[in-house]
């Protein structure tokens, strides 16, 4: 069942266009990660499914409803900001009943709701501080009671976790969705990182220049990516795209500067192509039969549970992700061994094509 739904939905800031006619369906209960680089529009469509933005056209529907002319109180959402906007006066219990004071809620259910939402969030030893006496991970989770509490139909999420620490960001990415699963209510979630957009969300929609450039699974975004945008924007290291040619025939190929990949007979059409390859995608050859390319190694990380390398094949700079301790230096003769089988192929114009 669509829970939230756009329905050709634009913005504009006087005659400069920011989002163009989007669509889309949002189940109940789903775990939603709005996607994409800075100025995209990925926070002013949130501000504008919270009516914190006015819709230039279009029409956005909660819970069967068109919201379109309806304040933000009157939409039954919960906004997390990526700034956790405590009242610094206030204490921890005061600050999450703050909404249910508002709305005229007796002492006795705020407690209720109060004591539900500590539970969660495990606050319960905080109640009493202030917001300077906790740390960013708790404020966070304060700011998170503040819209728990609400029993909303819709929690939206603007990053809220640009101002944790790393390690803090992966604590809490797992809390918040663990309390998604458990509420069972449907969460929109806005993100620069794909990180949190694939391991917390059911389905993600990036977004690129005010459009949505594909809406799916994490995993169809990374294996099946609809255009060069998102094969180059979802993966890291990121997948490599080099400009060549497919021969066809019965000796099939694609065909680069340096690099030559045979490909199964007749499953591509000839012609100009980008090739697309993730890095796990590529090995070193250990003899001659294998090898698909050849290049000087440029640059060697090793991670500890990984080395990523950088070989410049012709004019091209391929990176690989490999298990293996390797013997390699820079400046180095690296053979390449790419999997066919997991090569993507691209259009001139960037959109994915299929092969027959």
């Amino acid at each position: 069942m669509s829970f939230v739904t756009l329905r050709n939905v634009r913005k504009s800031y006087g005659e400069f266009p920011v989002l163009h006619g989007l669509n889309a369906s949002i189940h109940e209960g789903e775990f939603v990660a709005i996607l994409g680089e800075s100025g995209c529009g990925k926070s002013t469509l949130l501000r504008m499914i919270a009516g914190l933005e006015d819709i230039t056209s279009g029409e956005v529907e909660i819970g069967g409803k068109v919201v379109n002319d309806l304040s933000p109180r009157d939409r039954d959402i919960a906004m997390v900001f990526q700034s956790y906007a405590l009242y610094p006066h206030m204490t921890v219990e005061k600050n999450i009943c703050f909404p249910l004071e508002l709305a005229g809620m007796s002492d006795a259910e705020q407690k209720k709701h109060l004591s539900r939402a500590a539970d969660m969030l495990n606050l319960g030893d905080y109640l009493q501080r202030k917001p300077k006496d906790l740390s960013g991970g708790q404020r966070q989770r304060v700011a998170m009671g503040r819209a728990i509490v609400r029993d909303p139909k819709v929690f939206l999420f603007d990053e809220p976790l640009s101002n944790l620490d790393a390690k803090l960001r992966v604590q809490m990415r797992s809390d918040i969705r663990t309390l998604q699963q458990e509420l069972g209510t449907t969460a929109i979630y806005v993100t620069h990182d794909q990180i949190e957009a694939m391991t917390m969300a059911d389905r993600i929609m990036l977004m690129n220049a005010g459009k949505i450039e594909q809406f799916g699974p994490p995993l169809d975004l990374y294996d099946h990516p609809s255009s060069t945008f998102v094969a180059a924007f979802v993966g890291s290291p990121p997948i490599n795209l080099v400009k060549g040619e497919i021969k066809s025939g019965a000796q099939s190929a694609f065909v680069a500067d340096g690099l030559r990949v045979p490909l199964q007979p007749n499953t591509w059409a000839a012609g100009p192509v980008t090739m697309g390859i993730r890095p796990e995608d590529i090995s070193i050859a250990h003899d001659a039969q294998t090898a698909n390319a050849e290049g000087g190694v440029e640059a060697m990380e090793c991670t500890g549970e990984r080395t990523i390398l950088e070989v410049r094949v012709g004019d091209n700079i391929i990176n690989l992700s490999v298990v293996e301790r390797l013997p390699l230096a820079k400046g180095a003769t690296a053979p390449l061994s790419i999997n066919p089988n997991k090569c993507l192929f691209f259009a001139p114009n960037g959109q994915a094509i299929q092969g027959g």
